[in-house]
């Protein structure tokens, strides 16, 4: 199976849409995406991914299932620093990169200040979600492995830190080195196969993330939206 996460564009939060920057983008993006051969295409019900979309079901004349639970990962955390609340995807790093725990797939979640934030209310919609589609196509989770499944390819039309989380639980990575150290760029494409043994045990690999080669190809720049080079004091 293969598995498409791709970014919304460059985003106008202020009308959930794109900037004519993030309609470049897209119409770069679809350029691209009309050449592989998708299956079926999802999509969170948020505009900004919508509008991302709509260039590539167009040329493609193919229709989108909507699910609500590929909205932009909603968890929170409170800043170190000014007791705001922030994005999980934008911790400073004083506040966990020397702590081992966070990189652990069972102790990620452990301290008291993540433990009680929000993110953790979302984590598991996330999870669900996902292992939901997936049993869709025959692909049954077991611990960290699939088994059975389809032989289909599937794009998900979503977010910076809802595709970061996805891709985290498939990989078997922490959530918070995910959405910490990976860069999901407007428009970008990750891509994940499953790879299967003799016994019928299947993994999902990485074979692209982030990749934005589309929009070299249109000499568009890359958006930093979403990239944090400096954080509050």
């Amino acid at each position: 199976m293969k598995l498409y996460i791709i970014r919304h564009g460059d985003p106008d939060y202020s009308i959930d849409s794109l900037t004519e920057k993030g309609w470049r983008e897209a119409e770069l993006l679809s350029e691209r995406m009309k050449n592989i051969p998708i299956d079926d295409f999802y999509c969170s019900p948020l505009g900004r991914a919508q509008d991302t979309l709509k260039p590539t079901l167009k040329k493609l004349g193919k229709e989108a299932e909507t699910l609500d639970w590929l909205r932009e990962f909603e968890g929170r955390v409170e800043s170190p620093f000014s007791g705001k609340s922030r994005v999980s995807w934008d911790i400073p790093p004083s506040r966990w990169c020397n702590d081992m725990e966070y990189y652990t797939l069972n102790g990620w979640h452990t301290p008291q200040w993540l433990s009680q934030s929000t993110a953790m209310e979302h984590y598991p919609k996330v999870t669900k979600g996902i292992d939901e589609l997936l049993l869709r196509y025959g692909w049954k989770r077991d611990g960290m492995a699939y088994y059975g499944g389809e032989d289909k390819s599937i794009a998900l039309f979503c977010h910076f830190g809802l595709g970061i989380t996805v891709m985290a639980y498939l990989l078997g990575i922490s959530p918070v080195v995910a959405q910490n150290n990976f860069f999901l760029a407007p428009t970008s494409v990750t891509t994940l196969v499953t790879e299967t043994d003799a016994t019928g045990c299947s993994h999902f690999r990485a074979t692209g993330v982030g990749d934005i080669s589309h929009l070299y190809v249109g000499n568009e720049p890359m958006s930093e939206s979403g990239l944090y080079p400096n954080f509050e004091k």
